[in-house]
């Protein structure tokens, strides 16, 4: 599993042009999953989420975590994080990126770990055509691999 976070002041995401998930300070994370993802590759990365010190603290120090900071999460799942562009041409290969019967529940797993931490959790919808914005703090992206 492969997550990009971004820490947010804002974040929403639209499907036909109706907000489906929305949040305010927090982190969006774009999931990514690969075919031999499992459970045990959700917790680690929810426990690695949950605990990334990337919030400020009172000496304008990165050192506070999501849950210190009451922040919420918005998830989108997004099967592009496992694009393969090393062969020739141009076009990227997705052979590593999981089929919906592995990826959704891993997806809706991860979701509801989260759930379990943190009490904002918004979500986008699993293989729609999805319209994602955000205001980028910092800017602060981290990306983790399981």
């Amino acid at each position: 599993m492969r997550i990009v976070v971004q820490r947010v002041l804002e974040s929403s995401v639209k499907v036909d042009n109706k907000i489906v998930g929305q949040i305010n300070n927090g982190f969006l994370v774009l999931l990514g999953i690969k075919t031999t993802d499992t459970k045990e590759d959700a917790d680690y990365l929810v426990r690695k989420l949950i605990n990334l010190r990337v919030f400020s603290d009172e000496n304008d120090k990165m050192n506070l975590a999501l849950k210190d900071v009451n922040g919420e999460l918005l998830i989108i799942s997004q099967f592009t994080l496992y694009g393969d562009c090393k062969k020739s041409g141009n076009r990227p290969s997705f052979t590593d990126s999981a089929k919906p019967d592995i990826a959704i529940p891993l997806y809706e797993y991860f979701v509801e770990e989260c759930k379990k931490q943190i009490s904002t959790v918004q979500t986008g919808i699993f293989g729609a055509d999805m319209k994602v914005s955000l205001i980028n703090d910092g800017p602060v992206t981290i990306i983790i691999d399981s």
